[in-house]
């Protein structure tokens, strides 16, 4: 058995088109136009590159960016005020706070300081427990994502049993509820479940999201399984730089039924994901139906 390439970069395309689509609808009836405000404080350069392609994908669908830069000695204090400005603007519909932050700044306050409305990583502890209780969220981006692909893959989910490997606040713990709100039967697993290798032998969707390469080899993978490789690491190969998953590529496509690469797979949806979750909390924010097929 060869897998089948769930290929994350054109289904982020179809994404992201859609989202236009609803933006320019949004525009010609209402006068109103999404708003993303992305914050970066600090110089990390993969924040940088990250935070530019936000800005670039956002002014591409139609909705307006909002960048602002801080130096990375930036105070609390003045953060705050910042996070406090934009939660009052009605031009902005959406808030990200990129991560990580310089040491001296509190995440979790940082965070939480954001209007849950217009949280669009989803990040804020309202949001966790909204979804944690199945009630309407703004959902964190990965997640959604290897959800939309999921279900695109199979259409209803419900019934298979689910295995996510990793137990992030990020990734793992939403991504396990939102499996279960389409009615899969999950286990999060980690690094010190007792067995792990036949623990994820009876998934039928393996969600790799602990980031360790290639942790996760063919023979852990139940044949026909629909493996979600949420892992990014950068490793030397034969000399050379080389991007790989949590999940062994070359032999579980050999086992699974399909599988997601790396790079070309989850990473893609992210920032989809995010432009979606922008236009949701827009939609809201006025009192407008919600977008189909873009939120949980």
């Amino acid at each position: 058995m060869t897998a089948q390439i769930i290929d994350g970069k054109a289904f982020a395309a179809t994404v992201r088109e859609k989202v236009a689509g609803h933006v320019t609808r949004l525009k010609e009836e209402s006068g109103i136009t999404p708003g993303l405000a992305v914050v970066l404080v600090g110089e990390d350069p993969a924040s940088q590159v990250y935070v530019r392609s936000k800005g670039k994908q956002t002014v591409e669908v139609g909705m307006n960016s909002y960048e602002h830069k801080l130096e990375a000695d930036t105070s609390e204090e003045d953060l705050l005020a910042l996070i406090d400005k934009l939660n009052n603007d009605p031009a902005v519909h959406g808030i990200l706070v990129q991560l990580p932050l310089p040491g001296h700044l509190n995440e979790d306050l940082v965070i939480n300081s954001i209007d849950p409305a217009k949280d669009v990583d989803g990040f804020h502890i309202s949001n966790v427990g909204l979804l944690g209780t199945g009630q309407k969220s703004m959902v964190p981006c990965t997640p959604l994502g290897c959800l939309m692909m999921l279900r695109d893959h199979h259409g209803s989910l419900s019934g298979m049993n689910a295995v996510v490997i990793g137990r992030s606040n990020i990734v793992g713990k939403p991504m396990a509820q939102l499996l279960l709100g389409d009615s899969c039967t999950v286990t999060i697993a980690h690094s010190r479940t007792k067995d792990l290798p036949e623990v994820v032998r009876g998934a039928d969707i393996v969600v790799a999201a602990v980031g360790r390469p290639e942790m996760v080899p063919g023979d852990w993978i139940r044949e026909g399984a629909t493996v979600i490789d949420v892992g990014i690491n950068r490793i030397e190969r034969d000399g050379k730089n080389k991007l790989v998953g949590d999940v062994d590529f070359e032999s579980a496509s050999k086992v699974a039924g399909a599988i997601t690469p790396v790079p070309g797979g989850v990473g893609p949806m992210t920032i989809a994901c995010l432009l979606a979750n922008t236009l949701t909390a827009c939609c809201r924010a006025n009192g407008l139906a919600e977008p189909d097929g873009l939120t949980a």
